[in-house]
């Protein structure tokens, strides 16, 4: 009969190994999409280094894909839809910040520690995290992700971005969909229950609205808006 204290050693390091396979699994499959971000990117008029750049310094998939997608239509940081790229990204990146409230417990003290930890907040690395019991597992599961996408993710940006210089119009290998499928694949399980749907289908409609009258870039922001409209409201139905 195994005692509780050896059982206890052994409970903890099977939640670390799972939580070790959870990371990789996600992040090899995350990662793999900066190959389409880096083609896009050079597509939309940046440079290689630029685009590796962009990466290892935003480090937020759904920033950059939105950041590259207004200057691909035609704004540029200075011209007219440059403010809505940059209003779009900032957006996508704020709810990072929100994830850190969450973590912040299971990274820990020491401000070298929670600085490279402040980077590695994102979507995965927060879900792996999140998704563990064990606090040591939870550790396993936020570092090990957001280490493997960070280097699997730069890698892919620089691939891609070489491979599209060689390829040229990206759209004829349908690489400009990509970015699209991989939101939708984020937000699909997500569509469980009548308010998730009502944002959605409402953020949708704004947006094929707004497309033909108004800035790229400016959809987006108003399409967003319709789900932080609800957030609201639904804040208040429950403090009433």
């Amino acid at each position: 009969m195994v005692s509780t204290s050896h059982a206890e050693p052994l409970e903890e390091a099977a939640a670390r190994a799972e939580a070790l396979r959870a990371s990789i699994a996600v992040g090899l499959a995350v990662a793999a999409y900066g190959i389409s971000f880096g083609a896009l990117a050079v597509a939309s008029g940046l440079t290689v280094w630029q685009a590796c750049v962009l990466s290892l310094v935003m480090f937020s998939g759904g920033s950059q894909f939105a950041l590259i997608g207004v200057v691909a239509a035609g704004g540029v940081a200075g011209g007219p839809a440059g403010p809505a790229a940059i209003a779009g990204a900032t957006l996508l990146g704020l709810r990072n910040g929100l994830y850190a409230i969450r973590v912040s417990p299971i990274v820990g003290p020491g401000f070298a520690k929670r600085l490279v930890a402040g980077h590695l907040t994102i979507d995965e690395s927060t879900a792996v995290a999140t998704a563990q019991t064990v606090p040591s597992a939870q550790r396993v599961g936020f570092w090990a992700t957001g280490a493997i996408i960070y280097v699997g993710w730069n890698l892919m940006t620089l691939l891609g971005a070489l491979l599209g210089n060689l390829l040229g119009d990206v759209s004829a290998y349908g690489l400009d969909a990509a970015a699209a499928a991989a939101f939708l694949g984020l937000l699909w399980p997500r569509l469980k229950s009548l308010q998730p749907v009502s944002v959605a289908v409402g953020a949708a409609v704004v947006a094929i609205v707004l497309i033909p009258v108004v800035p790229p870039g400016i959809p987006v922001l108003a399409a967003a808006l319709v789900g932080v409209v609800v957030g609201i409201i639904a804040a208040r139905r429950e403090r009433a």
